[in-house]
This record gives structure tokens, C-alpha cells and sequence, in this order.
């Protein structure tokens, strides 16, 4: 078993990978078969495996969830009563809720069984700048 926390610095919401970055930690912890958890420690972003090849497929996305949740200053959402941090804060939750925290990925022959054009993703759902943590644990 072996475990590292990645910082990232995110510059407001969308798609930021890192998937070269948990390769690299599995690749260093020398194991040959297991099961790679990555988890946030936040709840007003989340993760995501998604295509690394077109980035149209990413601003589809971010395009997508501001229609489906809009801030919290639309008049659709008038009935958020959480917003404390302005109002992108209620709707970061809500979109956090309805994808994942953590993420497995299979581990064989000593990396990363993603498909050809999957990446690993932190989905920032807040507007302004954060410092995210992702925890990577490499289990056998």
C-alpha cells in the first residue's frame, strides 16, 4: 500500500487533468497489480475519468452543468437558502453531489489500465481559485 496527497491549484471552474500525475505516483510505487483510489477532500468539487482528446468534449461538459445548475443568483434557484460564499456555492455542492469524490482505477503490469483516450480529471465547480487535495491510494 502506498499513499500521497496531490495538491492542484485550480483558476476557477472546469476540467483540470492529472492524469499524468497518477501515473507517475503508480509507476514510482513499483506495483505490479492492484487497484489505484483517488479521492478529493472537498465538497464543492469532484472527479472524473473523461476524453483527453478533444477539449470540446470538456467545455460540453462545463456548458452542460451551468444549465443544469445555474448560480444561485438565476431566478430558477431562488429556493437555495445555503450561500454563504456567494453564489456559485450552493450550486458547487449540488453539482458535487451528483458526480463522484473517488474514483478506482485498475492497476495491471505496473500502470494504469485507462482506455486510449481517458483521462483523470478534478471538476472544479467553484468560480474563483482554489488549492484542491486529491488523495491517491495504491492498494494490492
Amino acid at each position: 500500500m502506498k499513499q500521497q496527497i496531490l495538491t492542484l491549484a485550480t483558476r476557477g471552474q472546469g476540467l483540470y487533468e492529472f492524469t499524468r500525475d497518477a501515473r507517475r505516483f503508480v509507476e514510482e510505487a513499483g506495483t505490479k497489480t492492484g487497484l489505484l483510489t483517488v479521492f478529493v477532500r472537498h465538497t464543492s468539487c469532484s472527479l472524473l475519468i473523461q476524453e483527453n482528446a478533444d477539449p470540446d468534449v470538456r467545455r460540453d461538459l462545463d456548458a452542460f452543468f451551468a444549465r443544469l445548475v445555474p448560480d444561485a443568483n438565476d431566478p430558477s434557484m431562488d429556493y437555495l437558502v445555503h450561500r454563504d460564499e456567494g453564489p456559485d456555492d450552493m450550486p458547487a455542492h449540488i453539482k458535487a453531489a451528483l458526480t463522484a469524490v473517488s474514483l478506482s482505477v485498475p492497476v495491471m503490469d505496473g500502470r494504469l489500465v485507462l482506455g486510449t483516450w481517458q483521462g483523470i480529471y478534478l471538476w472544479e465547480h467553484r468560480t474563483r481559485p482554489h488549492r484542491r487535495e486529491i488523495v491517491l491510494h495504491l492498494s494490492t
